[in-house]
């Protein structure tokens, strides 16, 4: 029951924000008043006053704190005038201006006693309960509601009913005990209950002020047989009875004298002794919801065997015991692993190669070769396949081609990034007797994923590093074998988990940093930068739309033809992929974006002068750049960010036949150098010279951007070339790049990346190219309609590099000697 007062403390809680049903008025009503009231009539129409938290029995006497307008107003006007109004309980409390709907039907008819205005504006009112009332209609709604209503009926007992008068009795016995029991209950509340005669009155006096919500009290209101109500009264009143003598119990159990250090103590003895009394503890609730997981997994019957003996285990442990935290975790990660939980694959290819179209434009031959292997895997019906490894330079949809590969199969698709691992622990786990020790990576993605077959990317796999705690590549060595990672084993597990089903693709940015040994295990798709008009569709068809979306845009508010993207491409970026579009693009976008919220003038289509303004001025771009000196060639080279042009620039000065290199060369480029330096000398009859006029001069090649490191063998035609031109001071064909090893025998090598340098060449202005004949399958390879404006020539003999690039004709300021002049001499 809930705390009362006398008129004398009604002051107290005039200061309360709305009604307080906490605060309740100990009224005492004789038969006489109470037949008087029931055989008053209840009016057709009344003012309805809602109440956000109490529920008014008839009978009953209460404060109600009235705050706001409407009820102000209602309050008035019924004081000035019968001072009867209606008072109906609230649904939801929160609602500040409540409609019909928002109210209970049944409420009571209340005589406003006594109304007080306090000195912060608010009005107090003290209403008394009389009969109770359906709202049938409403009549008005502004000022306040206004309602017809009618007499809700309520069937009584009569007096020679013995099972009605026990219920009373017991009524008043259990309501006493309670205001025994509570030390917050005043004891001139027993005084009242004691004199209360009327049952009905006494049902009504304890339904009002006992500890129940208003939803409940509403339902006790709306019972219309009394003996019914004193049943539900009684029940309630039972377990507020229970509550308070399990508190008292609990209580005086662990009465101790409490300061700083005992509070954690204490309340852990509290839930100890309620645990108890419920007839179970936490730990033994654990075991038993362990053992209803188990009973629902499938999995194997060693697996099952191992379950139910660490479970059995975990019973027989002390819970206090430092053990005991171990074993539940263990046992969590094995009931929590998907065992043998596989979801079903959509094998239609159909599907697969729409999803994968979507999603990336280009790399035909990337998507072509995806389809072939889930092809195998449909026929085969086992995941005993290649890994895939998807090798290229950044930003060319590595990583999203395995999300689209788990969309187009219906599987749970997880990512796993291997950029900077060092612990081989992180993808074996650590034993569980460590502290803190948890499963490897691989499983813990795995549990999280809830499914035996996820796609599983390995993402920058050729980042994986190693130290003295282990080397991960080794590790990775049985997760990616299909030959053996059907019984993977994780030290935290301690029993083998098949990984067999999990569909593994790895991605990687350079396979030279990859262990030879991982390397065989996975089948190599190398996907090539973008050229521009690939870049210009995904720009158009992925990245806009993106941008957009992000950036809060609408399609008409921006827009960025093709033309524009071209310029963009070719201007503000340089890169395989098209991250650094999708940046650029993002930039312009949000200028847009800025324009339109500051209410700025802006142009919709954007022009150049309008990239200029928002992006800065175009970068400078390697261009072809003549052929009025001798001795610079352009060669073609790759980098991590796709194709590039460079200069090999050669220059000669009297002295002893020494070589210099300069340019940040690694050791490679350098062997590229003295090669073909060697091979003029041996060969010098190809370009009209003797053999000992370079022991007379002095060989300078420089390749610019010295803070650049450069390497590679690609560069040996560009610098036997540079050194034929420096030394014959001819002219180099104009508009020409090339690329290719060279040997001390003569021959020109094939070299890689070739796609990514046609389309660097092109980019710069190169009209005509040098390349091995073996490089020809990878012109073939590119479309027909990205090179038609290129001519290749094809080479398998240094001599015919020679032959090709320098032309007859001699630079028009030639060296301040003439070399043939001085060999004759």
């Amino acid at each position: 029951m809930t705390d009362s007062i006398d008129l004398k403390g009604l002051m107290s809680i005039a200061n309360d924000s709305m009604i307080d049903e906490d605060t309740e008025f100990i009224p005492l009503l004789s038969t006489q008043d109470e037949d008087h009231m029931n055989a008053e009539k209840v009016p057709d129409e009344l003012s309805i006053l809602p109440l956000r938290n109490t529920v008014l029995f008839p009978g009953v006497v209460i404060p109600i704190t009235v705050g706001r307008d409407k009820s102000i107003k209602l309050v008035k006007d019924a004081y000035k005038g019968d001072k009867i109004i209606g008072v109906v309980s609230q649904k939801r409390d929160s609602i500040e201006d409540p409609k019909i709907e928002d109210l209970n039907r049944v409420g009571t008819v209340a005589q406003i006693i006594k109304m007080l205005r306090l000195p912060d504006g608010n009005t107090t009112v003290i209403l008394q309960g009389k009969k109770r009332f359906e709202i049938k209609e409403v009549k008005q709604t502004e000022p306040y509601l206004k309602a017809s209503i009618s007499a809700f009926s309520e069937s009584r007992p009569s007096k020679e009913d013995n099972e009605f008068q026990a219920l009373v009795s017991s009524l008043k016995d259990l309501a006493l005990q309670i205001v025994k029991l509570s030390p917050n209950i005043p004891s001139e509340a027993g005084f009242a209950l004691k004199n209360i005669e009327s049952p009905s009155f006494l049902i009504n006096f304890i339904s009002s002020n006992m500890n129940a919500t208003v939803e409940e009290k509403q339902k006790m209101l709306e019972v219309v047989e009394l003996k019914d109500r004193a049943t539900l009264v009684l029940t309630n009143l039972t377990k507020e009875l229970q509550m308070l003598e399990l508190k008292n119990q609990i209580q005086s159990k662990v009465k101790v004298d409490l300061d700083k250090q005992q509070r954690d103590y204490f309340l852990h003895q509290q839930m100890k002794t309620i645990q108890e009394e419920l007839g179970e503890n936490s730990y033994t609730q654990d075991v038993l919801e362990m053992k209803e997981k188990a009973k629902g997994k499938k999995w194997s019957k060693e697996i099952g065997e191992l379950v139910a003996k660490q479970i059995g285990k975990l019973e027989r442990m002390n819970p206090n015991a430092a053990e005991y935290s171990i074993q539940t975790n263990y046992l969590e990660v094995l009931l929590d692993l998907p065992w043998s939980e596989n979801s079903k694959d959509n094998f239609d290819l159909k599907h697969a190669e729409k999803v994968l179209n979507k999603d990336h434009f280009g790399i035909e031959k990337v998507k072509e070769r995806i389809l072939e292997h889930l092809a195998v895997l449909k026929l085969k019906g086992n995941m005993k396949s290649p890994i895939l490894c998807l090798y290229g330079p950044p930003g060319v949809g590595k990583t999203s081609l395995g999300k689209s590969i788990a969309e187009s199969l219906g599987r749970k698709y997880i990512r796993m990034s291997l950029g900077g691992l060092k612990d081989e622990a992180e993808i074996r786990g650590h034993r569980k007797t460590y502290i803190g020790a948890m499963p490897g990576r691989i499983l813990q993605n795995i549990k999280k994923a809830g499914t035996s077959n996820p796609v599983f990317i390995l993402d920058e796999i050729d980042k994986v590093g190693n130290d003295y705690h282990g080397d991960p590549s080794s590790a990775l060595l049985e997760v990616l074998d299909p030959e053996q990672n059907f019984a993977f084993y994780d030290n935290y597990l301690e029993v083998d988990y098949d990984l067999s089903n999990v569909m593994f693709i790895a991605t990687a940015n350079s396979l030279s940093s990859i262990q030879p040994a991982l390397r065989d295990r996975m089948e190599i798709i190398e996907i090539n930068g973008y050229t521009i008009e690939e870049k210009i569709e995904i720009a158009s068809r992925h990245l806009m739309p993106k941008q957009l979306e992000e950036q809060g845009m609408k399609k008409e508010k921006i827009a960025l033809d093709k033309k524009m993207m071209e310029y963009i491409i070719e201007n503000y970026t340089r890169e395989s992929g098209v991250r650094g579009l999708e940046k650029v693009i993002a930039k312009v976008v949000r200028n847009a974006a800025k324009s339109i919220a500051m209410e700025q003038k802006y142009n919709a289509k954007v022009e150049e002068k309008d990239l200029i303004k928002i992006l800065g001025p175009a970068h400078a771009k390697d261009r072809y750049q003549g052929n009025d000196v001798a001795g610079v060639v352009t060669g073609l080279a790759w980098t991590s960010v796709g194709g590039d042009i460079l200069f090999i620039e050669t220059s000669i000065t009297r002295g002893n036949g020494k070589l210099t290199l300069t340019g940040n060369l690694g050791e490679v480029m350098k062997e590229s150098a003295i090669i073909a330096l060697e091979y003029l000398k041996s060969h010098s009859a190809i370009i009209g010279l003797k053999a000992d006029v370079f022991d007379k001069w002095n060989v300078h090649i420089h390749v610019p951007e010295g803070a650049t490191p450069k390497d590679g063998p690609s560069a040996g035609i560009t610098m036997l070339t540079a050194i034929a031109s420096a030394f014959t001071q001819r002219k180099v064909r104009p508009h020409l790049a090339m690329t290719g090893e060279i040997t001390l025998r003569g021959r020109v090598l094939a070299v890689g990346g070739i796609k990514e340098k046609i389309l660097a060449a092109k980019r710069a202005g190169i009209k005509e190219i040098i390349l091995s004949v073996d490089n020809r399958k990878d012109i073939e390879d590119i479309k027909k309609g990205y090179i038609k404006e290129l001519k290749f020539h094809y080479v398998e003999k240094m001599i015919d590099v020679v032959k090709i690039a320098l032309l007859k004709e001699k630079v028009e300021y030639p060296l301040e000697v003439n070399i043939k002049e001085e060999v004759k001499k």
